[in-house]
């Protein structure tokens, strides 16, 4: 039985603490405790089946709705953030996920609060001051089922198109353990392959695939069935068992109760976070009166 998960730290604890080619540190700022494992060799790729690359998890004691534009739990988020993107330049923000499913309207959700500044220029941009604000594009991909488009297929045609220099997918993730949804924050390099968490894997969509970095933030809200109950059970957990949970051969997974809070909460910290990182000559709660 193969665990389903895109957490980088949970595929580390899969494959061994000592795996070879992994390089792993873990700091506190602000109240957040921060792990940074960056995957250096082919052979560690394999082993933890994730891209080479830079992963950033950051655990959070609750997603809760009490942090303000002042909170320093924001600026440490956006830090995390800004060290990933390029300096200067239009940068592409893209929602990803079916706003229609809770669990997977965490992209959609998020973009809907970014600052989408491209279009604003001109003598009223330098009179008012906003020609300070850095050039972000905004969109939501909605999924297959519905437009008839790949995601990538969609972030590839608009990257032609308007050229940025770089490119934040926001997603929705899959983790293996319940105590980690919606309390983690994963934010990568290594760009993203949408629906793979749950074995719905899609076309990735990375540096290699649409010519420009891909900057990859999500919020575990899902566990998949098959792999709470091998984690549970262990060797216990038989053909019999993992049969079970997946019924006429549909995929299960597991959510939390309440999940709408859970997404629109992460949906805010995100948004806030990212504003300030692509933001940064104005403080947050300038940006937010600009929202």
């Amino acid at each position: 039985m193969q665990f389903r998960t895109d957490l980088a730290i949970e595929a580390r604890e899969i494959a061994g603490e000592n795996t070879g080619g992994v390089e792993f540190k873990r700091y506190s700022e602000n109240g957040l405790e921060i792990s940074r494992l960056t995957v250096k060799t082919q052979k560690a790729k394999q082993a933890l089946g994730k891209e080479i690359g830079t992963y950033i998890t950051i655990e959070l004691p609750s997603l809760t709705d009490n942090f303000t534009e002042t909170d320093k739990r924001l600026e440490t988020v956006g830090n995390e953030i800004k060290r990933l993107l390029p300096v200067n330049g239009l940068v592409l923000v893209a929602g990803l996920g079916n706003m229609e499913i809770t669990p997977d309207s965490l992209g959609p959700k998020t973009s809907s609060r970014v600052l989408a500044t491209r279009h604003i220029s001109g003598e009223i941009a330098r009179s008012t001051g906003l020609d300070r604000l850095r050039p972000v594009a905004v969109m939501q991909t909605g999924v297959t089922g519905q437009t008839g488009i790949e995601t990538g297929e969609y972030i590839l045609s608009i990257v032609r198109r308007i050229r940025p220099t770089a490119v934040v997918a926001i997603d929705a993730l899959a983790s293996r353990r319940p105590e980690r949804l919606g309390c983690t924050l994963q934010i990568s390099d290594t760009g993203i392959s949408p629906g793979a968490g749950v074995g719905n894997h899609r076309t990735k969509i990375t540096k290699e695939t649409i010519g420009v970095s891909v900057i990859a933030i999500g919020v575990p809200t899902v566990v998949d069935a098959q792999t709470l109950a091998v984690d549970i059970l262990g060797n216990d957990c038989n053909r019999k068992t993992q049969k079970m949970l997946m019924p006429q051969g549909r995929q299960l997974v597991v959510i939390p109760r309440e999940i709408d809070l859970l997404t629109e909460r992460a949906s805010r910290l995100i948004a806030f976070a990212l504003n300030g990182a692509l933001q940064n000559e104005f403080d947050l709660p300038d940006l937010i009166s600009l929202m």
